[in-house]
């Protein structure tokens, strides 16, 4: 079994900053690509960026410049970086992972989710 578990969240001032973490477990056998997705109060889920097993990073256009996606092979985690804070970044935060374990091929494993609240 997989567990991707977030932590970072919390309220922010406009213009501030935030770190995600993102790390996962369990009987991994290897990781892919992660990425980190949002959901906005009554809006649908979003791609806010990925990064490759190789570090090849990919970001929404409403983050770019702002938002900083990595990685930490050796700890199976990842991370966000979050500088420039608006209020419409508010959103739940969703790490994603593709995972292969020790009895299953490759399958897309979600976090629960950490919110992040950006208000004055």
């Amino acid at each position: 079994q997989v567990q991707l578990v977030e932590s970072g969240g919390g309220l922010v001032q406009p213009g501030g900053s935030l770190r995600l973490s993102c790390a996962a477990s369990g009987s991994i056998f290897s990781i892919n690509a992660m990425a980190w997705y949002r959901q906005a109060p009554g809006k649908l889920r979003e791609l806010v960026a990925t990064i490759t097993r190789g570090d090849s990073t990919n970001y929404a256009d409403s983050v770019k410049g702002r938002f900083t996606i990595s990685r930490d092979n050796a700890k199976n985690t990842v991370y966000l970086q979050m500088n420039s804070l608006k209020p419409e970044d508010t959103a739940v935060y969703y790490c994603n992972a593709n995972i292969a374990t020790t009895f299953q091929p490759r399958y897309n494993y979600w976090g629960k989710g950490t919110l992040v609240t950006v208000s004055s």
